[in-house]
């Protein structure tokens, strides 16, 4: 599995490169717009990324604008949309924000501090340990 990681705090980058290196190749980002040109990249390079999570408050551009980037780019290379990235939303905001203010293109949400065995559980039910 191949996964981008968009987190500006460097604490919780390296924490979530070193959670999510278990499973595959961990690239890490600083904020939204390095995420997007990454993403951008490995689809360019033919290595695209299974996995993307994106901190919701980067400078730059935020995690929203990221994940519009995201799949505005899937779309405009021809990505199908049941192949296309699984992305998961990452916030020290709880869920009432999120269910008032996000779109529904990512697969999930988890908030910070980063339970481990929950995100493992979203990892196995967005069906990428197969990858």
């Amino acid at each position: 599995m191949k996964v981008l990681v968009a987190e500006d705090d460097i604490a919780s980058g390296k924490f979530l490169s070193k959670l999510l290196s278990r499973y595959g190749n961990v690239v890490l980002a600083a904020d939204g717009i390095e995420a997007v040109d990454e993403f951008v990249k490995s689809i360019k390079d033919g290595e695209e990324f299974d996995l993307v999570c994106l901190d919701i408050m980067m400078p730059k551009i935020d995690g929203y604008k990221a994940l519009q980037s995201i799949r505005d780019a899937e779309r405009k290379l021809g990505i199908p949309r049941i192949s296309r990235c699984k992305v998961v939303m990452i916030s020290a905001l709880d869920e009432d924000f999120d269910a008032n203010y996000a779109s529904n293109d990512y697969d999930d949400y988890i908030c910070k501090p980063i339970d481990i065995i929950k995100f493992d559980n979203i990892i196995k039910k967005l069906g990428l340990l197969d990858q």
